[in-house]
Formats: structure tokens, sequence, C-alpha cells
């Protein structure tokens, strides 16, 4: 028999008991009393191991559910600092190869450039060179025809420029 139903026959006891004439006092049957009370001696203890081992198992199932929310709450930690980590690497990836690539079209441009202006010194030079030879070879016509009374060479100019490559 649990605690509550034993109280609830000593409360029957009292409130069926018999008053005592011109007082608030009752007549209880002390055997009775005394049998009650051994009983909810002998239950207490019964039930209050029962209470200690569900709070205990509570308890237990509480900190289980603590570490295992620990567990995933660290693992959801670890995996967004992974996540972060990676589009941190990407992102610095894409800076990085974005630098490259500005660097390489500033180098382009600058070789660029720099082949250009080196075509346009060949090409000057040349100009020069061909303007001279034109002109060697128009003396060199115009002595065939008896107009000029050079004897140089009319085929190589004394102050040519060499060609570079």
């Amino acid at each position: 028999m649990d605690v509550l139903a034993l109280i609830d026959k000593m409360d029957d006891l009292v409130h069926n008991a018999r008053a005592v004439p011109l007082t608030d006092q009752v007549r209880i049957d002390r055997e009775a009393i005394y049998d009650l009370l051994d009983q909810m001696r002998s239950t207490i203890p019964e039930e209050i191991k029962q209470a200690r081992w569900i709070v205990k198992e509570r308890q237990e199932m509480l900190a289980e559910a603590k570490r295992e929310a620990d567990r995933i709450v660290g693992e959801a930690r670890d995996r967004a600092e992974r996540q972060a980590s990676e589009q941190e690497v990407v992102k610095l990836a894409e800076r990085r190869a974005s630098d490259l690539l500005d660097d390489a079209r500033s180098r382009e441009r600058e070789v660029r450039l720099g082949a250009e202006d080196y075509a346009d010194e060949v090409l000057g030079t040349l100009e020069v060179n061909l303007e001279k030879f034109i002109n060697a070879v128009r003396r060199g016509r115009e002595r065939l025809q008896g107009k000029s009374g050079d004897a140089d060479s009319p085929f190589v100019p004394d102050d040519a420029e060499p060609v570079r490559d």
C-alpha cells in the first residue's frame, strides 16, 4: 500500500472518531493509529527508494541529453568553423587569382608597349636606311644616265645604320 492511501485511512480514522463531549477533542483508537504509522514507516522507505531511483534516472537522462547536446553543438561549431575557413580560403584564392590576373594584364601591357616601342624603333631605323638606299639607288641611276660625276659606289651608302633584329 502506498503512503497516500495510508494517510487517507488515518484521515478517515480521525474524521470518524467519536467526539469528547463539551470539547474539541476526539477519541481515536490508539492501536489503529499505531498500526497505520507502522505501515507508513515500512512503506515510506520503499517509496523514497523509488523516488530516489526516479530522480537518479532523470538526472542521468538529463546528463546524457546534455552530453549529446554539447556534442552536437560542438560538431556544429566545428563544421561552421571549417566552412568559414573553407570560405575564407576560397575568398583568399579568388583575391590571389584576381591579383595575379591584374599583374598579368599589367605585365602584358608593359611587354606589348615595350614590343611596340622596339618595333617602332626598328622600323624607324629601317625607314632611315631604306631612304638612304633609295637615295643611293637614285644617285646610281643618275650616274648611269650621266648626270652626276661622282665616283663613289652607288649601291651602299656610307652612313647607313645596321638593321637590328
